[in-house]
């Protein structure tokens, strides 16, 4: 499965749980392997599901301004939260493996099954890691502004290794998205000065500023 693998020996010694893993377990062994059930549709539900989300933000931006935005924003960060949760709960980095592995590899879990996509990953240096999504399920119905709702269930994921003790010094950004037009999504993690310990969580809140204002220059016209 396109999950399992990668080139670097240690990522054999990573562990970690499959969130929902009881309906996976259901899906897997219940539905895929006794029915004639297309996986594909998936997509498409997800994809409603997503579109959704979408849309409850910018109505309630529109209806109840930052209020509102705040709290769809906690809704998803509490859930993006409990995902990072059920992955990590239990599981220690393995003994020999350095940060930057560990680092990737749990960004690799994120992309690879909580958000289902491809990817390119890289370790870069022990202070950096990398990675390409090469095919999002969002990427044919977004556009770049939706993202900012990821944004959201990546801060739950952040906070929730940081509780468990990992990625505490280290910050992640974007340098390209396909829904802004690249042929792939690139983001870097990176070992972070004080300075820098927030990045993500500043230009998610540029981010929401600039939605509150579009939505109430729309209520104007």
């Amino acid at each position: 499965m396109h999950w399992q693998n990668r080139d670097e020996e240690s990522w054999k010694q990573f562990s970690f749980n499959q969130p929902y893993e009881r309906g996976m377990k259901r899906l897997r062994e219940e539905v895929l392997d006794d029915t004639d059930f297309d996986p594909a549709v998936l997509w498409q539900w997800g994809t409603m599901q997503a579109m959704a989300v979408i849309q409850i933000l910018k109505d309630c931006e529109k209806k109840f301004g930052e209020d509102g935005q705040r709290i769809v924003t906690e809704a998803l960060r509490k859930v993006g939260f409990d995902v990072g949760r059920q992955i990590l709960t239990g599981i220690e980095k393995p003994e020999g493996m350095s940060e930057a592995e560990a680092v990737s590899f749990f960004a690799t879990v994120i992309n690879r099954i909580a958000y289902a996509s491809l990817e390119d990953p890289r370790i870069d240096s022990e202070d950096k890691v990398s990675f390409d999504i090469l095919w999002c399920p969002h990427q044919d119905c977004y556009n770049a502004f939706d993202c900012r709702v990821q944004r959201n269930f990546v801060q739950g994921m952040l906070d929730a290794a940081a509780d468990r003790g990992w990625l505490s010094n280290w910050q992640v950004r974007f340098t390209q998205t396909i829904p802004a037009g690249a042929d792939t999504c690139r983001f870097v993690i990176w070992r972070a000065s004080q300075d820098e310990k927030s990045e993500w969580k500043k230009y998610s809140e540029q981010l929401d500023a600039k939605a509150l204002e579009i939505s109430r220059r729309e209520k104007e016209e």
